[in-house]
Parts: structure tokens; C-alpha cells; sequence
């Protein structure tokens, strides 16, 4: 794992994950330097290991990495639904398809796995996530009326690299760009599939 940079923004992606009975949904999204749509791509598994906390890639990690290699161009920063090293290894979902695709990454959580942090108050505010004294991504407030997500560092990104994109791909929701769109998109599926399984 590499936290220095070494991203460039000409292919942006994100990457969530949905459930559907006992089967793994995930979505990505590709984007370019003007926010159009490029490509995207999902992949469906069945679950074969269990919900543990803070072992989120053997239960979602096969089918994100799937999904991120069936776009039509590899992405050069792919933002994550889940940890990067705001983890206690140090290592996410985020940090390991980072890893494993070698792609520069960036995870983006709903709520804190590990660490303190005070509560940014303003919009566009941010406040360090520290864990066993070393900071390990950072809590930003990313709209008035909505609770801070945490930002972190996947793999070949640094720490301030990481908050300056967040920020920058913050539009319309309290989610950046690339994550909101591939949340829309696995639902999507997730929609589809079930409205399948039904016929």
C-alpha cells in the first residue's frame, strides 16, 4: 500500500454494493474530466463469507474488483464505498482493491469503524480522524444538513489528496459524484434483478 500520490482525475469511478437475498451487488460508474457518464459495469455473486466488521473485502471485495474490471476504461482514482486505512489494520476494502487492481483509491464511510474526531460543525468544514495516535483520514462535513462522512486515504493517495477530491466531487448530495452515481447504479440493478427473480 502506497499513500503518496500518484492519481490523475481524467478517469474518475466509483464502486458500491448492494444485497439481494443471499447475493453480492456491485455497481461502478466511470466518469470523465466533465462528469459524463463513460461506462458502467456490475457484478453479482453469491455471498460466500460472512458479514464480519472490518472484514468487508472477503464478503464484497470479489465482486466490486469484478465490476471495476468490466468498465470500458481503467479508472485513474476510483472512490470507494468503504474504509481505506481508517481501519484497525490499517487496510479497508478500499486500501485492497486498491492493492490488488494497483488503482489509486479513496474510501468514503457513512459512519466511523475506528478512531476520534471532533465534529465539523460548517459545511465544507473538516476535522482530523485520529486512531491510536496517528490520523487516519478525516471527518467532513460535506453538507449543512447532513452528519460529517469520513474520508480516507486508499492506496496511492495521500492523506490531504484525499479530502481536496472529496471535496471537489461534493455536488448535489452529501456523497462525492462518483459515489452517489454508483449507489444509484447498483440499486438499479438491485431493483432489476428482484423485479426478475419475481417473473
Amino acid at each position: 500500500m502506497d499513500l503518496k500520490d500518484s492519481y490523475s482525475t481524467d478517469y474518475v469511478a466509483g464502486v458500491d454494493q448492494a444485497f439481494l437475498g443471499n447475493r453480492i451487488i456491485s455497481g461502478a460508474v466511470l466518469l470523465g474530466e466533465s462528469l459524463e457518464v463513460i461506462s458502467r459495469a456490475s457484478c453479482i455473486l453469491k455471498e460466500s463469507f460472512p458479514y464480519i466488521p472490518g472484514y468487508l473485502f472477503f464478503r464484497e471485495g470479489p465482486a466490486a474488483i469484478k465490476a471495476v474490471k468490466r468498465l470500458s476504461v481503467r479508472p485513474t482514482l476510483l472512490f470507494v464505498d468503504g474504509c481505506g486505512i481508517n481501519h484497525p489494520r490499517m487496510a479497508g476494502l478500499a486500501s485492497f482493491i486498491g492493492v490488488l487492481l494497483d488503482i489509486p483509491t479513496i474510501g468514503i464511510t457513512k459512519n466511523v469503524l475506528c478512531g476520534d474526531s471532533e465534529l465539523p460543525e460548517r459545511a465544507g468544514d473538516a476535522s482530523p480522524l485520529i486512531y491510536n495516535g496517528v490520523q487516519v483520514g478525516h471527518l467532513l462535513k460535506s453538507m449543512a444538513d447532513c452528519r460529517p462522512i469520513v474520508v480516507a486515504p486508499g492506496h496511492r493517495v495521500s492523506m490531504s489528496s484525499s479530502l481536496e477530491m472529496a471535496r471537489r466531487y461534493i455536488l448535489q448530495s452529501k456523497l462525492p459524484e462518483p459515489c452517489r452515481l454508483a449507489h444509484q447504479y447498483v440499486n438499479q440493478v438491485k431493483f432489476i434483478s428482484n423485479y426478475l427473480d419475481i417473473l
